[in-house]
């Protein structure tokens, strides 16, 4: 099989080819697969991810890195990525994963991307990787939320500017057993007419559903 397309489209050319054929091979097929490929290639990206995070938002504080990573490293992320280099026509699979379409999974195709980030790692150096990583997931960094800051942050900080008097929240309710609950939390703010109301299986989580509420009745982008 010919991988001139996916150089392309990876930016980058294997001088080992056999790292990328492992790391396009599926356990199903069976040894070497891309299994340990999988665990190097995922560590690379949560590290190249977050320090490309770390430099392209100065301000934001942990949480709020956190969560923009988590937005750049999950299976949907992986899965875009896949598409994009078109790898199901690459990846190597077992006849029963080949009888239920496994080159369409998204398990496998996440996985197999992953496995592909720690090849070119094996293959090159750090830099290179970090390159590559990048270059792949610029359009999915230019689509991050604007907005990175919790609703109960960004409501706080709406209200500071408008000097207006902060939000109180109060717990109404908590159902369920001590390892199963759900909180329901009232949010009131003086100036509107009525309080909004939220949910969650933590206090803080149903505190930043009611607080986005209460940014959604303020008009608040």
């Amino acid at each position: 099989m010919s991988y001139s397309d996916l150089y392309q489209a990876l930016a980058y050319n294997f001088k080992d080819e056999q790292l990328l054929i492992t790391a396009l091979t599926h356990r199903s097929v069976g040894t070497p697969n891309n299994e340990r490929m999988e665990f190097l290639g995922d560590a690379l990206l949560n590290c190249i991810m977050a320090k490309v995070l770390f430099e392209r938002f100065p301000n934001a504080r942990e949480g709020e890195l956190t969560r923009l990573r988590a937005n750049l490293v999950k299976r949907d992320a992986l899965v875009k990525i896949a598409y994009q280099l078109e790898l199901s026509q690459y990846l190597l699979l077992g006849s029963g994963e080949l009888k239920t379409g496994g080159e369409q999974r998204v398990s496998i195709l996440a996985d197999s991307v992953e496995a592909i980030i720690g090849a070119v790692y094996l293959d090159s150096d750090m830099q290179i990787c970090r390159s590559m990583v990048v270059n792949l997931w610029e359009k999915l960094l230019q689509h991050l939320p604007q907005q990175i800051k919790d609703p109960k942050t960004r409501l706080q900080e709406y209200l500071q500017a408008q000097q207006k008097t902060l939000p109180a929240y109060k717990i109404l309710t908590i159902k369920g057993s001590p390892h199963a609950q759900l909180f329901e939390v009232k949010c009131t703010i003086p100036g509107l007419k009525t309080p909004t109301y939220g949910n969650g299986e933590t206090r803080r989580k149903a505190e930043q559903s009611a607080a986005a509420k209460a940014l959604s009745v303020l008009n608040v982008k």
